[in-house]
């Protein structure tokens, strides 16, 4: 369903791409863990968040918030110009005082 034989438009990378070596902030992590014996075998899952393909945390929130925001002003212009030229006596909103 949906299908028609095409690929994904994506890959899933594998989880041994992601490694916490190199990436600072969670190297720091990894040490300040460390330092009070404490271990986490799950930080690697973090590493995707700092991969140059997925933008800096600005880049991936202001795509977050502001993605539609094109279409939104574009859908609200024509819903007030639709009001306005199909009010019955020029006021808007069907005439109501």
């Amino acid at each position: 369903m949906g299908g028609h034989g095409h690929e994904p438009p994506y890959t899933i990378p594998k989880h041994t791409e992601f490694q916490i070596k190199g990436i600072p902030q969670l190297e720091e992590l990894e040490e300040a863990l460390a330092r009070k014996g404490l271990k986490d075998p799950w930080i690697r899952n973090e590493a995707w968040r700092y991969h140059p393909g997925f933008g800096t945390r600005w880049q991936r929130a202001r795509k977050l918030f502001f993605r539609g925001l094109p279409l939104g002003i574009a859908l609200t212009a024509a819903t007030v110009a639709f009001d306005k030229f199909t009010a019955k006596d020029g006021h808007g909103h069907g005439g109501h005082h």
